[in-house]
């Protein structure tokens, strides 16, 4: 017998809808504001805990207890997945992993930007392994320090990782064996240590790495990064320390230089720049969320790609989940003569969703493209190519893809860890058997907030990643329209239609799916 979850009431459904159609019309009438005001607040400017937030950023000590004590967890979950009870709800490798870490992360992001990639146990044992130093630099570095070539120097790798990861997750499935969940661990660090023995700083970390990047384009979202204090400073530094490190810290991993920094993607918060900076000119700071994807980013190729990859795969992790997908891969196996264990349905199945999406939106990109290049009264829009509409326009998929994600996790996390406890003291399942079903439904209906409080939740995260979407839309959208005086504001919003269809076709899409039961992970 499975276990689903309820979905969405409909009268929830309802009201994001009616915010959904109430914005559309608003976006219609209100002309978009020349320019976007934005504030920030550094936390070593803030009253009372200034000073003690800036000798936080500045110390090695709080960075370095917090890896030794994730290796720690790490470690666990290696030994446990290898030795531990095959029964994955009853393994600390299985239960942890997934159920915790897989779902809770995406929140870490929504809270802390970056903040994860500083304490990520791959790299941190990367790290030891190769540099052999607990923290400080290490000279020689140990590594070959090659230049990654060209075609490696993108984002592409973590796309097809990426993939390859939701492949062995929904499709393996090794989310319900303890070992393969080890052993996908052990392979992240075996890469992550290579590419830190070839390549020069951290290039694993910034082209390979299919969380960090996730994490890194999520975090552009985030209502905080790590900045400069004052820009001044900065502007007259001669020695660049946040960039080539000094003789007691490693330069900044994926190179960056933290007075030019305009957006969170590559930064991995490692705190090498505040440690090294001789002017401790560099913080925390709080800022309006998504203002770099209203703006600050620049738009790429292959980061574009990755965005809209996030979109496919959120969306197709949420159809796997449902109790109608399993009847969808029985029909594609009894076509295609598919049998055992319907890998090749479901990897049909999964490129299928990636070209949809890439497909439609790429139809709606042609269609704006169409409706601008019609409408032209000035030189300066002949030169406008579909590739960099595309680019621009990608950072749609972000707010959309980050709203699922969280509201679907939101599932996994509330509904099915009240049993990680038992885990933590149990790791290895000793004398344990399968949850029964009366334990299941246990675990289904004893959750950390009551089932209102989750949906009213889910809902807001619908309704904040739709409106976060039409922002950009309109930001975006206003630089590439025309800007003659005989054009009207009704008019240049008009030209963005295809946009916000595409915008609220896939919120009506997720939201359909948040409405449908979910299957339990395990």
């Amino acid at each position: 017998m499975t276990v689903t979850h309820p979905g969405l009431p409909d009268y929830w459904a309802g009201i994001i809808v009616a915010f959904m159609s109430l914005t559309i019309l608003w976006v219609l009438a209100k002309p978009t504001p020349a320019q976007i005001r934005t504030s920030n607040l550094s936390l070593v400017k803030m009253p009372f805990v200034g000073n003690g937030i800036r000798q936080l950023v500045t110390s090695r000590w709080l960075l370095l207890s917090l890896k030794f004590v994730l290796v720690g967890f790490f470690l666990l979950i290696i030994y446990a997945g290898l030795f531990g009870t095959p029964i994955p709800e009853r393994n600390f490798a299985t239960m942890v992993t997934w159920n915790l870490w897989w779902s809770g992360l995406v929140f870490s992001v929504f809270f802390l930007g970056s903040a994860w990639c500083a304490v990520c146990p791959w790299d941190t044992l990367a790290q030891w392994l190769v540099r052999r130093k607990l923290w400080r630099r290490a000279e020689p570095n140990n590594s070959l320090n090659l230049k990654v070539p060209k075609w490696l120097a993108n984002v592409w790798p973590a796309l097809l990782m990426f993939i390859g990861l939701t492949w062995l997750e929904l499709g393996v499935g090794i989310t319900t064996s303890p070992y393969a969940t080890a052993a996908v661990s052990l392979l992240m660090v075996v890469l992550a240590t290579a590419s830190l023995a070839i390549f020069q700083r951290k290039a694993f970390c910034r082209y390979f790495c299919p969380v960090g990047r996730t994490v890194g384009y999520y975090s552009q979202l985030a209502p905080i990064e790590l900045r400069s204090i004052d820009n001044d400073t900065c502007l007259n530094c001669t020695t660049l320390d946040c960039y080539h490190g000094n003789d007691k810290i490693e330069p900044c991993p994926t190179w960056l230089v933290m007075g030019r920094l305009k957006q969170n993607s590559y930064c991995t918060s490692c705190g090498n720049c505040t440690q090294s900076c001789p002017h401790e000119n560099i913080a925390w700071r709080f800022r309006p969320p998504s203002a770099e994807a209203l703006h600050g980013a620049r738009p790429h190729w292959d980061e574009s790609w990755f965005m809209l990859g996030l979109l496919a795969l959120t969306g197709f992790h949420g159809l796997t989940m449902m109790p109608f997908w399993e009847v969808w891969m029985s029909q594609l196996a009894q076509t295609i003569g598919d049998s055992g264990r319907l890998l090749p349905s479901f990897t049909i199945g999964l490129i299928l969703c990636l070209i949809i999406i890439a497909a439609i939106y790429s139809i709606f990109i042609a269609i704006t493209k169409k409706i601008i290049d019609n409408e032209i009264h000035s030189d300066i829009h002949n030169n406008i190519e579909y590739k960099r509409l595309f680019s621009i326009f990608a950072f749609v998929s972000l707010p959309l893809a980050f709203a699922y994600h969280l509201a679907h996790n939101l599932n996994h996390l509330i509904r099915e860890s009240v049993g990680i406890a038992a885990v933590f003291i149990n790791p290895l399942g000793v004398d344990t058997v399968p949850l029964s079903m009366l334990e299941k439904h246990e675990r289904h209906t004893t959750m950390w907030l009551s089932q209102d409080a989750l949906f009213s939740i889910q809902a807001g995260l619908m309704i904040f990643g739709f409106w976060i979407a039409i922002q950009i839309i309109r930001y975006r959208g206003k630089n590439i329209i025309t800007k003659d005086a005989d054009i009207t504001d009704l008019k240049k919003s008009l030209k963005l239609t295809p946009m916000l269809a595409f915008a609220s076709g896939i919120t009506a899409f997720h939201l359909w799916l948040l409405m449908q039961p979910m299957i339990m992970r395990m």
